[in-house]
């Protein structure tokens, strides 16, 4: 996905078939100032991380917490093995947590009587956030349910709810314009990934993998939080962010979403479950002791999953500690697996597949080069061929997945193609000669990236152009 908004960057517009415009923009404007080294785009997510506990220990604050809890809380969100993966790598998953974080921190504020001018804020930070990822569509709904059940009409009747509404849909239109104006590929994108790639999980299924991917001690404080927040006289100002958590646990059990597009509401749960335990030890006989086990607890705890979600062993070392763990390799999509887990396997040898195609160039002649394309069968392909294909000198990339597919054949005419995958009987059906160029292995990639053949196609039988919409898939 890294490389895949590293492609976007370098194509900036109001919208891509799988998300809104903003991860590009940042990127772009990141990379812009400090380059696109791994170790240049993996600082932004670390510090957008750094943001999102530092908010988290504010939420805590506002609902009344003291040191204890706003240390606790960061200790919490920082720990956790959710946050720790989502905020490894680039991706608005990981500025999604934020703009999350930060829209709770002034729906706190907002619920305990704060300057109801804070809508305006509040609306700014969903627009954004919305330009980010339309997951933040689910934190407004959720809100705006848990105000009506628990009746908070005078906050839905302040003028600058309706204000800030407006400017989140302000902020959000120029986005929306670009999908009407490309007849809503978002809407078919999200259709197909629920009907043929995202992984169904059963009610008990998802709410297991909440327990697993925020860490079994770090469930237990965001469950005390949870509890805080809907009984608790102390929370009684914050109810409506305890019932907007269950309505949005409720949506994405009944679509089929990936367990972790609930990460973002857990760093609220997380704040207020610190100051419930602070609150509650505070008076109890033993309670430093209660206290020093919570935190022990939730640091062994974050210490011990941390290899499993975030990349920091050597993948033979890794293999072996989940074996010990008794962590078999998952993945959220209906894929096979090898013998690392998918968000490992999609980080493997993405320079060593655009080496094999360097492979295959050079099997062309001088004159096919100047005319020859490299046609990868995911963005994925596609973007490690254009990142890496600038040292290697690769023909340019196409690709019909995704925005690839609306970015079309620029110059490409298919005259002579590197395609990476696909068999020869269906390529003899489209080309005249089929050859094959280079095997590009991969032990460790996800299995249909290994063993990967790349073909060299000469002399289409139909015009490229013609056959680009067939083959457009988005998923």
């Amino acid at each position: 996905d890294e490389l895949y908004y590293l492609a976007c960057a370098a194509r900036l517009d109001w919208g891509y078939v799988d998300h809104p415009p903003l991860i590009a923009v940042t990127t772009a404007l990141w990379t812009g100032l400090f380059g696109d080294s791994l170790r240049a785009i993996r600082l932004l997510p670390a510090l957008a991380g750094a943001a999102t506990v530092a908010a988290s220990g504010s939420i805590a604050r506002r609902l009344g917490g003291g040191r204890f809890a706003v240390a606790f809380a960061g200790l919490a969100v920082g720990s956790s093995p959710v946050v720790l993966g989502l905020t490894s790598v680039l991706s608005m998953n990981v500025f999604d947590l934020l703009f999350w974080v930060l829209a709770c921190r002034l729906a706190v504020a907002l619920l305990d009587g704060g300057d109801d001018r804070l809508w305006i804020a509040f609306g700014a930070v969903a627009g954004l956030g919305l330009l980010n990822k339309i997951s933040m569509l689910f934190l407004g709904f959720g809100l705006a349910l848990g105000l009506v059940v628990t009746r908070r009409f005078e906050l839905m009747r302040s003028r600058y709810l309706w204000i800030g509404g407006g400017l989140a849909g302000l902020l959000f239109a120029p986005h929306l314009l670009w999908q009407r104006a490309h007849d809503w590929p978002t809407r078919e994108f999200m259709a197909n990934a629920s009907r043929t790639k995202n992984l169904a999980l059963a009610p008990l299924d998802f709410l297991a993998k909440q327990v697993l991917q925020t860490g079994p001690f770090h469930a237990l404080v965001w469950i005390a939080g949870l509890l805080a927040l809907l009984f608790a006289v102390r929370f009684r100002p914050w109810r409506p962010l305890g019932v907007a958590y269950l309505a949005i646990l409720a949506v994405m059990l009944s679509t089929a979403a990936k367990p972790y597009y609930l990460a973002p509401a857990y760093p609220m749960l997380w704040a207020a479950g610190a100051v419930a335990i602070e609150v509650w030890t505070r008076t109890r006989r033993g309670g430093f002791a209660l206290r020093a086990a919570a935190v022990g607890s939730v640091a062994l705890s974050g210490l011990a999953f941390a290899p499993l979600a975030r990349p920091i062993l050597p993948v033979e070392t890794y293999v072996r500690y989940a074996r010990a763990l008794g962590q078999a390799p998952g993945t959220d999509e209906r894929k096979s697996l090898g013998r690392l887990k998918q968000f490992y396997a999609d980080m493997q040898e993405w320079r060593g597949l655009a080496e094999a195609v360097g492979v295959a160039t050079a099997r062309l002649g001088e004159s096919e080069r100047r005319r020859a394309c490299v046609f990868g069968q995911n963005y994925g392909e596609a973007s490690a061929v254009e990142y890496f294909g600038r040292e290697l000198h690769l023909p340019p990339a196409i690709s019909a997945h995704n925005s690839w597919f609306l970015w079309g054949l620029g110059g490409c005419t298919g005259e002579v193609l590197l395609v990476l995958g696909d068999d020869r009987e269906r390529l003899a059906e489209l080309f005249e000669e089929v050859e094959l160029g280079a095997t590009f292995d991969c032990r460790d990639c996800m299995p249909y990236e290994d063993d990967l053949p790349i073909w060299i196609v000469r002399r289409p039988r139909a015009d490229l152009a013609a056959l680009w919409p067939r083959i457009k898939h988005f998923d």
